[in-house]
């Protein structure tokens, strides 16, 4: 088992484990499934429902079933001859509460705790009331409220001998070098233990002791009576006992904070802006080794076989990290026992992709976890003739801006201000030691610094850059130019002089020297700026400075730009996610589907010569990446994106609905303040509502069926309470406007009620069923070529069938796999999925095309494997409605057809059926290598043998029965 055949990712958790798991392996493997793909296995936070927030990373999670569960699983799996891919987390763990170990060692011991260094924390902060400390917001309000109000109280641990600050779920330690003052009046003989001890390596097991002899006092009458006694003096509920316990907590190693000061005061990186999640240092040797222990153990004893690393981008060497590890792997793969020995570990990474940005070649991965695919096929649904009318009637109906450039550009410029303003400020200043180390630019203030910088992510156009050796590649100077440009353009003349500076330092030629500057230049520079329109035409790229290197202070300041560049690459990343997919992803709503993890919604549509360009690039570079059209991160499932998408072929009849719609529930609009211009749910959210609505509108649901009904309500009523917050216009997470939220959700119901058949609620599901059969098509074409394309592709759990799900927590809801399974036997037994053709609303079909695609894969696994992939020309009437491609290998071929852009073409369809009728499609044909010409292929779909006319095969007759076609010149292979 080396590189997988096909995936299916499994969310694991403690209402689904290693034994449910295991109970479905019958069902994967009858599916075509040859390695399962689970979820982080690591112990996470209890009740995590993702497991991303690892707590240890040393022990299998023992809610999923522990290291035994997992046995019993992979055995299971083996005796199917199947494979495991394991999501491995290194960037961060999760620090809320008390469960992370190694967090608490911190917040007892400080720097000098045995796991100081495992996390990303600036110990030397500008704020002395953080400096040596560590910023810890878990606090509900304000620290002085909570402490008024009696909420945070010291309590002691009679278990572990232990003094801790108890708030709510959360406990933080109590250093024992503070015990003594606790302990003095009330039991001076412990207190006496603790004097002298200090936070250095050597004093900690002495405490150890103390603690040790303070757990069996504890036992004692007399003790539990001084020691309770020690605690009520420093209780919250008087004046006195409140003083003291603000001034033990002042002298820990932590500070207690409300959550929203995180923003502006964390001194420890956190994943994105998600302050329950710390930075890992990954990239110090003894790190990597005490987070990856347990996965390379599971390695080489077999128990898995492959990895796939959440948020590479995250980590300070992405680079580095991915080499190291493939060496880690390649050493252990030597001990694998004898039947699992591999040629290659499969080793993939979450990777979000800009276009036109390369995978790179170095990092030593077999690829991505497939957003980028995602994000091609997805766009491959979409009509370009779409894309300006719906952007100009989005822009008339919202008031936002219709183009996506725009909104991105204000979202960026807020998450920088208001949730990573302390990330930024990290930046800034280590930026601002480099510029103190020489004479010549110590006068570069760190306003001006942080100014530049801010500008710089604000323009950012990908998630991060990758210098080598402190230098930026060709390939990091082509995405740095497009900042700095954009950067020169918005900063004032009087910056520019900083901002050449600051591009040198961030790995520009001659970035590991100082910069020395005549006076007579930086005025020329400063001069410059007064024609400002003159000058931003001339602002091409980051220019080579012409200036003179000063050595002094270089050697010394090498370690500082090494730490600016991590930090800057540290802040990109997060700022676009956060700006794009998190805030800017929820404003613009030209058409939704286009709003997804790894896209740019400013891009609307992907030519089939560009889509074709994709698979070759990747077929050339990374034939193994994965590819996948569904994931745990995705804002809508795919189904619903490939019907919105269909929406874009019919631009003029959406505005017409859009707008009738509106009109339609006008009375229904909630007036808030008084005032009738304000209203919720407001004209922006009210459309992309519409949008959501039209997308996730179950096939089988009925306007009658009032329980089917409420229950779509309040699963689209949680999608939009998260799009509203994640928006951040009118609400937020941060400071939730309840009053408009309620407004909203009211709207929602009151649209959607019974008592509205005979006027929205009977108009939706009609203006579903007008583009469903659009959306059926489009879902058949992006699975069959997730299916057939070069790479290995991934199957999200329950996606097999119609998956209308939204935004998690709804794309994690329980999978019903009984009912697949029973589904895949009757379809066993029934035959091609053309079979369920006419039977389309309820997914069976979705899941035939699957089961079959997949049988090809494992019958002539080498073709799709090692294949070539040549794209097919389409000529004729309607060329442009279909996509086509054959995979090569040797003597053997398998050509992929599908339907596109087809609304137009069902508009006269009787049937009902998303097919276009055969008649329909005239001389439209696909043009057949010519090893193929005048040969009958078999359908795996169907049980259509169309034979080409010489090299012509058309599509009235490959397409006759299904609007997808597998074709090869055996058919399937009788079980």
């Amino acid at each position: 088992m080396t590189v997988p055949r096909s995936t299916l990712r499994l969310q694991l958790h403690k209402d689904f484990t290693f034994d449910d798991a295991a109970r479905q392996v019958d069902y994967m493997a009858a599916l075509g499934i040859s390695h399962a793909y689970l979820s982080p296995i690591t112990t996470a936070t209890s009740g995590s429902t993702h497991g991303y927030d690892t707590v240890d990373y040393t022990r299998v999670n023992p809610e999923l079933g522990g290291e035994e569960g997992l046995r019993r699983f992979v055995e299971k799996l083996r005796a199917h001859q199947m494979g495991v891919i394991v999501d491995v987390v290194p960037n961060h763990m999760g620090v809320g509460g008390s469960e992370n170990l190694w967090w608490m060692d911190i917040l007892e011991w400080g720097r000098h705790a045995a796991h100081a260094r495992y996390f990303d924390i600036d110990w030397h902060s500008p704020d002395p009331a953080l400096r040596g400390k560590v910023l810890a917001p878990f606090l509900g309000a304000a620290y002085g409220e909570e402490l008024q109000g009696g909420k945070i109280k010291l309590v002691f641990d009679a278990d572990q001998g232990r003094f801790k600050i108890e708030y709510y779920a959360h406990t933080f330690p109590v250093s024992p070098l503070d015990f003594t003052s606790v302990l003095q009046d009330y039991a001076p003989e412990m207190a006496q233990r603790f004097t002298g001890l200090s936070t250095q390596p050597g004093d900690q097991p002495r405490a150890d002791e103390a603690r040790a002899a303070l757990k069996e006092y504890a036992a004692t009458a007399e003790g539990r009576h001084a020691i309770d006694t020690a605690v009520q003096a420093h209780s919250g509920d008087n004046p006195v006992g409140r003083d003291r316990l603000h001034r033990l907590l002042e002298r820990q190693h932590y500070r207690l904070a409300w959550w929203r000061t995180a923003a502006d005061e964390v001194n420890w990186r956190r994943f994105f802006d998600v302050s329950t999640l710390g930075g890992m240092r990954v990239e110090r040797p003894e790190v990597f080794e005490a987070s990856h222990a347990l996965i390379f153990k599971l390695f080489a004893e077999g128990l898995i076989d492959g990895v796939r690393i959440d948020h590479v981008d995250g980590l300070a060497e992405p680079r580095e990290y991915c080499q190291r590890l493939r060496g880690r792997l390649e050493e252990l793969a030597e001990h694998r026992p004898e039947s699992l020995k591999q040629d290659r570990t499969y080793f993939v990474v979450e990777k979000i992709l800009a276009r036109g940005e390369p995978v790179r070649d170095d990092w030593r991965i077999d690829g991505t976890t497939g957003y980028d695919f995602m994000n091609d096929v997805g766009a491959l649904l979409h009509d370009p003739r779409g894309a300006e009318p719906l952007a100009k009637s989005w822009a008339e109906l919202s008031g936002r801006p219709a183009d996506f450039a725009i909104e991105a550009e204000a979202a960026r410029r807020k998450i920088l201000s208001e949730n990573l303003s302390a990330e930024l400020d990290r930046v800034a200043r280590a930026l601002h030691r480099i510029a103190r180390d020489t004479p010549i630019t110590r006068d570069f203030t760190y306003s001006s610094l942080r100014r530049v910088v801010a500008e710089l992510v604000v323009h950012f156009p990908v998630y991060r850059i990758y210098p080598v050796g402190g230098q930026r590649s060709e390939e990091d100077e082509r995405f740095f130019s497009q900042a700095y440009k954009g950067a020169k353009a918005a900063l004032a003349p009087a910056d520019f002089v900083i901002l050449d500076q600051v591009a040198q330092w961030l790995g520009g030629p001659g970035g590991d020297e100082a910069v020395e500057e005549k006076p007579r230049e930086r005025e020329r520079l400063l001069d410059r700026g007064r024609d400002r329109d003159r000058d931003r035409q001339s602002a091409a790229s980051v220019p080579n400075q012409n200036l003179q290197a000063n050595s002094a202070g270089s050697n010394s300041s090498g370690s500082h730009r090494r730490n600016a560049q991590t930090l800057f690459s540290q802040l990109t990343s997060p700022v676009a996610a956060k700006a794009i997919e998190d805030t800017a992803c929820y404003r613009y709503g030209r058409l939704i589907s286009r709003n997804e993890v790894g896209a740019d919604p400013g891009e609307f549509s992907l030519s089939v010569d560009a889509f074709h360009a994709g698979n070759l690039e990747r077929a050339k570079r990374f034939p193994n990446a994965m590819l996948n059209t569904a994931t745990h991160d995705h804002k809508r499932g795919e189904d619903v994106r490939a019907r919105i998408a269909g929406l874009s072929e019919i631009p003029d009849e959406w505005a017409a609905t859009l707008r009738s719609w509106s009109t339609l529930n006008t009375p229904h609009r909630r007036v808030l303040n008084d005032d009738e211009h304000d209203w919720a749910p407001g004209a922006a959210a009210e459309a992309m509502l519409y949008q959501t609505l039209v997308g996730c509108w179950p096939p089988t649901l009925s306007p009658d069926d009032q329980d089917g009904v409420k229950a779509l309500a309040e699963r689209v009523s949680a999608w939009q309470l998260k799009a509203l917050r994640e928006a951040k216009l009118r609400t937020s997470w941060f400071a939730p406007d309840e009053a408009y939220e309620n407004a909203c959700r009211d709207f929602l119901f009151d649209i959607l009620a019974p008592q509205r058949r005979d006027g929205f609620l009977g108009e939706l599901p009609a203006f579903v069923e007008r583009v469903a059969r659009t959306g059926a098509i489009n879902s058949f074409q992006q699975t069959l070529l997730r299916l057939t394309s070069p790479g290995v592709p991934d199957l999200y759990q329950g996606t097999e069938l119609w998956d209308f799900s939204l935004v998690d927590p709804d794309n994690r809801r329980p999978v019903d796999f009984e009912q697949r399974r029973a589904w895949l036997s009757e379809g066993e037994a029934e035959g091609a999925p053309s079979e369920q053709l006419k039977n389309w609303h309820d997914g069976r079909v979705k899941l035939g095309i699957v089961r079959r695609a997949l049988a090809l894969r494992a019958h002539a696994h080498s073709l799709f494997e090692k294949g070539a992939y040549v794209p097919l020309t389409v000529e004729g009437a309607h060329a442009d409605s279909v996509i086509a491609f054959a995979r090569h290998a040797g003597s053997a071929y398998a050509v992929v057809i599908a339907t596109r852009l087809a609304d137009s073409l069902l508009v006269e369809n009787d049937t009902g059926l998303p097919l276009v009728d055969a008649a329909h499609w005239g001389d439209t044909a696909v043009v057949l290598p010519e090893a193929l010409a005048s040969r009958a292929l078999f359908d795996w779909l169907s049980p259509n043998a169309p034979k080409s006319d010489g090299q012509r095969l058309f599509m009235r007759d490959a397409l006759a029965s299904m609007p997808v076609a597998l074709l090869m010149e055996e058919g399937v292979p009788r079980v």
